[in-house]
């Protein structure tokens, strides 16, 4: 689960941002609404859920993610990981909350059709384990051998700067850009 702040190469100023994303009110906000959509989704399934009230940290390269590790024991023993995929997807940060009113939003606003810009990507085995994540960056190979259409999101709050937004976003690009061999 994250929110993110670009790093910067100036060690001052990204331990500034570092401070500034665990302090900013609506990078919290944002990133409980998108832990607490977790906790409905997972709750059903297990007999204990534990939610830390805080995030932490997390550096990459290129970002500083807001961090929430939640764990569980399963209810029923049998249920598979993928099943726990399925029930957290779609989640707040690709879809927005609550969901059923946010995909209607979408459909009614948006000028064009998303199509299958997300999912899960992951593993699992016969015995129902595995690991799975939410792509909420991702590309789409074109026809051509050498085009590519990104996603990468931004989670927007009442809260949210467009041009903090754009940034952000544009840094997310950015990173799959360099992945990609391209520049932005």
């Amino acid at each position: 689960l994250q929110q993110s702040v670009p790093r910067s190469d100036n060690l001052a100023e990204d331990v500034r941002r570092a401070a500034g994303l665990l302090e900013s009110a609506k990078d919290l906000h944002e990133h409980a609404l998108v832990v607490d959509a977790v906790r409905v989704a997972l709750q059903p399934h297990c007999r204990v859920l534990d939610v830390p009230e805080r995030p932490t940290l997390v550096r990459t390269a290129a970002m500083w993610h807001l961090s929430t590790t939640v764990t569980g024991e399963l209810a029923e023993p049998g249920t598979s990981a993928l099943e726990l995929a399925m029930a957290l997807h779609p989640t707040p940060a690709v879809c927005g909350a609550p969901t059923d009113a946010a995909r209607a939003l979408i459909r009614e606003l948006e000028p064009f059709d998303r199509g299958l810009f997300t999912g899960v990507v992951g593993w699992g085995d016969a015995e129902g384990d595995g690991e799975w994540a939410v792509t909420i960056r991702c590309a789409e190979a074109g026809p051509e051998e050498r085009r590519l259409r990104l996603y990468a999101g931004a989670g927007v709050v009442a809260a949210s700067s467009p041009w903090a937004e754009a940034d952000e976003t544009g840094a997310k690009f950015g990173t799959f850009l360099e992945a990609a061999g391209a520049e932005l």
